[in-house]
């Protein structure tokens, strides 16, 4: 099974964390993608997806997730089978709205059929722990499941 791992980003944290995700998903033929240059019609449900997104403002999705987070509403494809993973990225200090982007990409995916596997990282920005340090101990635990 081929993993695609798929940012979406407002400054670049995202796109980093999904390049770490992807090297320790090597085995698993992963491949990076950028949301803003990923067609929904891309989407194989037969692919496992990795879906790392940052949030912006005040909740929202981050501009590198917006044209695919509206394309999913207007297609509304048929995601059924379709397994995913979420690694979100946000700050603490907005507490009602912490790690919103991510939740509201993977609400999507749930409601067009897919299916969210694995637990739903939560980066704090205000932690001392770097993005790329807790994304790679969560990689490691998605590898279980992959092989599994």
């Amino acid at each position: 099974m081929a993993v695609v791992v798929l940012f979406g980003s407002e400054t670049g944290t995202a796109e980093e964390v999904a390049d770490k995700i992807a090297d320790v998903l090597a085995d698993h033929d992963a491949e990076v993608r950028d949301m803003l240059e990923y067609e929904v019609s891309d989407i194989d449900t037969d692919d496992f997806h990795v879906i790392i997104c940052s949030t912006y403002g005040d909740g929202e999705l981050p501009t590198g997730a917006e044209p695919f987070y509206e394309a999913l509403v207007e297609d509304a494809p048929d995601l059924t089978g379709l397994k995913f993973a979420l690694f979100g990225l946000g700050d603490k200090i907005y507490e009602d709205t912490f790690n919103r982007g991510g939740e509201i990409i993977a609400e999507k995916l749930v409601e067009l059929g897919a299916e969210q596997v694995h637990e739903h990282a939560r980066h704090d920005s205000s932690s001392n722990i770097k993005p790329k340090a807790q994304a790679e101990e969560w990689a490691r635990e998605l590898t279980g499941l992959l092989a599994g």
